[in-house]
């Protein structure tokens, strides 16, 4: 299966051949790619938000591998290394870039993200210093899962989670739980978690939530199950809220429960417009805050992992070779787990892989 370079259309395999290697790179033999609500949206509208798939895309974001070639400039990891790989690379130095925010740069690749191709494929070319060497206690299988778990590093900093805060969780999907490992990691006194599927709110008990409330299929007041929260909290409401739905009714809700001076962060996608209460969040000074995907996480993450400070792997429910792909992406859109992994097997032909 051919993977696309970062950089240039002629940077692609041709059977088991490739072209010119650049400088900065590395060739990795991908091994587990998760699957991510994204993915499964772009597999079935071909759209998200603002970004259309116009032409045939691959998919995945969340992976890791082993190293296969390098560059002749590539000092950070060597033939051999199982890494982790971030999927975001700037194109360009411009200022968001300069200023360390390189997530919020217009012309950054991201991998399975309209245009750019992603990770699930057998061999991929990536940028070395968006690259990361695994710690011997983590896992292939753990690395794949930097990915959410970067984006509830980024969230946790964005909401300013810091010792004996109480948080508010709006959804325990795989980002959800992310953000309920940072947290608590952070060391958050109190995580409420909120959500209508009872087994990942008991899945959100196990991986430490202090509480959990049931959401209805169809809710009515976002005050009234506001009020259900700080009564759960026993306090005014959350210093931080964490919205990783999308749902206008989370997002009203989550403005709601956050106390006066509080943090609300915008975590998850929904719909392109939705009607807040701007007037409750102003009056009260709470801070709204938005997050696109993460910047400057994976050395974090991997220490978190490392370390065992955080445990993604009750987060892995379901696994399936690449050539099973359907059947995971219809396993993952049914919901019935949590992160399904794509395993990319020892192809015969590796053998004769000609690295040029």
């Amino acid at each position: 299966m051919a993977a696309k370079c970062w950089h240039q259309p002629k940077q692609l395999f041709d059977g088991f051949q490739i072209s010119a290697f650049l400088f900065s790179e590395v060739l990795i033999k991908m091994n587990s790619v998760a699957i991510c609500a994204t993915d499964v949206i772009y597999w079935q509208f071909g759209k998200l938000a603002d970004y259309v798939i116009k032409k045939p895309m691959v998919l995945g974001h969340e992976g890791s591998g082993v190293i296969q070639k390098v560059g002749c400039g590539v000092t950070n990891v060597k033939t051999g290394d199982k890494v982790a790989i971030e999927p975001g690379v700037p194109r360009d130095t411009d200022d968001y870039v300069k200023a360390g925010r390189y997530n919020l740069s217009p012309t950054i690749y991201f991998c399975s993200s309209p245009p750019d191709d992603g990770l699930m494929c057998r061999f991929f070319v990536h940028k070395a210093d968006y690259v990361y060497k695994l710690p011997d206690c983590v896992s292939l299988e753990e690395a794949a899962l930097a990915e959410p778990l970067s984006v509830g590093i980024h969230a946790c900093r964005r909401g300013r989670v810091k010792l004996g805060c109480k948080v508010f969780i709006c959804g325990a999907g795989p980002i959800g739980l992310c953000c309920l490992l940072i947290a608590k990691a952070m060391g958050a006194s109190q995580i409420l978690m909120c959500d209508f599927s009872c087994e990942r709110l008991e899945k959100a008990k196990q991986m430490g939530a202090s509480a959990t409330i049931k959401v209805e299929k169809c809710p009515t007041c976002p005050i009234e199950f506001a009020q259900k929260v700080k009564t759960a909290l026993g306090c005014s409401g959350a210093e931080v809220t964490l919205e990783c739905t999308g749902a206008e009714f989370c997002v009203q809700a989550g403005i709601y429960a956050t106390r006066s001076g509080g943090t609300v962060v915008l975590v998850g996608i929904g719909p392109a417009s939705v009607n807040i209460p701007v007037s409750n969040a102003a009056l009260r000074e709470l801070d709204i805050r938005g997050v696109l995907r993460y910047t400057n996480t994976w050395p974090m993450a991997l220490a978190m992992m490392s370390t065992k400070k955080v445990d993604v792997k009750p987060m892995i429910t379901h696994r399936f070779p690449l050539e099973q792909a359907t059947e995971g992406f219809e396993t993952s859109k049914r919901g019935t787990g949590i992160k399904v992994i794509m395993q990319s097997k020892r192809d015969p032909q590796e053998q004769q892989l000609a690295l040029v």
